[in-house]
């Protein structure tokens, strides 16, 4: 139980929701390679503390892709996760990502909207032409916290207005903007982790309503170690 518990940081909990980290390369739920998922991971942790007996209840509300950490949250109760659901189908439930970038953006800020379909044999998605048979719209915001001229490199903050397969990474690449260490589509850093990470959550929480923030920023070490040279660090925290 103990390395169940060794794998995630709690950063809140109340008697309705769980905010934690979720570390890189676990799934958000269990998937077809068996291995072990956040969700079974907070479902054993929640039965041991409070010496549940027979299933623990907990509700999935949204995901992460295998290889991005950050900040998640998962509902205790069924009430719990029927509400945020409901916030995130109507967008009121926003997500900030942090991410490192090649090369340097046309604009210091700006809105990206593309069609994208999935190729669900290779895991992979690609933007086509509007009107493509089974694509969906994604659209993102993005500002620009720093770029490095030396290392050619930029530190980029997302907001997701949908939520799309490999969104991010798809929508970034096609404008030769590959994140650092996405070798799936094209980034530098061969042998790195993905430098994208889920720092900032925003909801209202599902029964006092009230507006809650949390925020989580990544370790500097593998490809976020890079930001150590590029000397950011204190900016994230804005």
């Amino acid at each position: 139980m103990g390395e169940l518990n060794a794998k995630f940081k709690s950063i809140f909990e109340d008697n309705h929701i769980i905010v934690v980290e979720k570390p890189v390369n676990i799934p958000s739920q269990a998937d077809k390679t068996g291995d072990i998922d956040m969700l079974t991971i907070i479902k054993a942790y929640l039965k041991e503390k409070y010496n549940k007996p027979g299933n623990v209840y907990l509700g999935l509300v949204h995901r992460l892709d295998r290889p991005v950490g950050g900040v998640m949250v998962f509902a205790k109760t069924s009430k719990s996760a029927g509400r945020l659901s409901n916030q995130v189908r109507e967008k009121q439930f926003q997500k900030t990502y942090l991410v490192i970038v090649n090369g340097k953006m046309e604009e210091q800020k700006g809105t990206l909207q593309d069609y994208l379909l999935k190729n669900e044999k290779a895991n992979m998605s690609k933007v086509v032409k509007e009107g493509t048979k089974n694509s969906k719209l994604a659209i993102l915001d993005y500002e620009v916290l720093k770029y490095d001229k030396e290392l050619n490199l930029s530190v980029l903050r997302i907001n997701l207005h949908t939520g799309r397969h490999h969104q991010i990474r798809v929508q970034l690449s096609s404008r030769n903007h590959s994140i650092y260490g996405d070798q799936k589509y094209g980034g530098r850093g061969h042998g790195k982790q993905i430098a994208l990470w889920a720092y900032e959550l925003k909801l209202y929480h599902p029964i006092t309503n009230e507006l809650m923030e949390f925020k989580d920023v990544p370790q500097m070490l593998g490809s976020w170690a890079i930001l150590k040279d590029i000397q950011l660090w204190n900016i994230i925290y804005l």
